[in-house]
């Protein structure tokens, strides 16, 4: 157990001086600062107003963001490692395979989580000092979602570091998944709706497994239950099941897909040639 946090610190040291942990904390705490310079706490657009809207903005923007930093950031974790010959060195010492991936999962999932949900609770302490409203549903409900959405994220880009050499095919194959689970949020949906060609539940179900569009649909229904803002495919889920129940299934599912394919990363990882 002393190795499995070893090496979860090391990891996270060696994130934490990297260059793109500065960019990916500048990012998440730039957004919050620029929406409070820019006087979204004071404006109302569509009955969204104070904290509650700058949370509804930042929560849109991350949906986009926060998959592809964490793939590109993380998909090169075991890679790198053996391109760089530390995975050979790590191994010498008296460390499991199983301490190794576990440790490195560990310390990854802290670098990755910790400045969105700084940047979440900046924006809340700030309110308080204002003295304005706060929206503590929507804040407990959003930590949920990001921790959701970071898990499943990380699990795929282990998966993917686990059977990938190359560090550049890694991070080739991790903005493909990032595309194609874009383009499945609605583009694509909307699409094959339009064709007529596919059965309604069939696109419901593939809108489902989809972890982008179940974190994009629960977070706008606690705004917007009527989902006005929103394509068509909002709709039918809601229309499927109650809003409480797909709340809970949209942080539970996805962390409970990042699990599958961290196990499956280190099934792989096992058997795999590590050097």
């Amino acid at each position: 157990m002393k190795n499995l946090y070893l090496i979860a610190y090391l990891d996270l040291k060696e994130s934490i001086r990297a260059k793109w942990f500065l960019i990916y904390s500048l990012v998440f705490g730039g957004l919050i600062a620029i929406f409070f310079i820019a006087g979204v706490t004071e404006s109302q657009v569509m009955g969204f107003s104070g904290l509650s809207r700058l949370l509804l903005m930042y929560i849109q923007i991350t949906i986009v963001i926060l998959p592809i930093f964490i793939l590109i950031t993380t998909v090169r974790s075991i890679s790198g490692d053996r391109d760089n010959h530390i995975l050979e060195y790590m191994l010498s010492f008296p460390i499991s395979l199983k301490q190794y991936y576990w440790g490195k999962i560990i310390g990854r999932f802290i670098t990755v989580y910790l400045p969105v949900l700084f940047a979440m609770v900046v924006a809340i302490t700030y309110g308080m000092v204002k003295g304005a409203s706060i929206p503590w549903d929507i804040f407990f409900l959003y930590t949920g979602l990001l921790f959701a959405m970071s898990s499943v994220f990380l699990g795929i880009a282990f998966f993917i570091s686990s059977f990938v050499k190359s560090s550049e095919v890694a991070l080739g194959i991790a903005f493909f998944v990032w595309i194609i689970l874009l383009a499945f949020i609605d583009i694509a949906l909307i699409s094959l709706m339009m064709s007529q060609r596919f059965d309604d539940q069939l696109i419901i179900f593939i809108a489902m497994i989809n972890p982008m569009e179940i974190f994009r649909v629960a977070a706008i229904s606690l705004f917007d239950p009527e989902l006005t803002v929103m394509g068509p495919v909002a709709f039918y889920i809601l229309d499927s099941m109650k809003q409480t129940t797909f709340v809970v299934l949209s942080i539970v599912y996805p962390v409970v897909l990042g699990l599958v394919f961290s196990f499956l990363g280190f099934k792989i990882f096992k058997r795999k040639d590590l050097v």
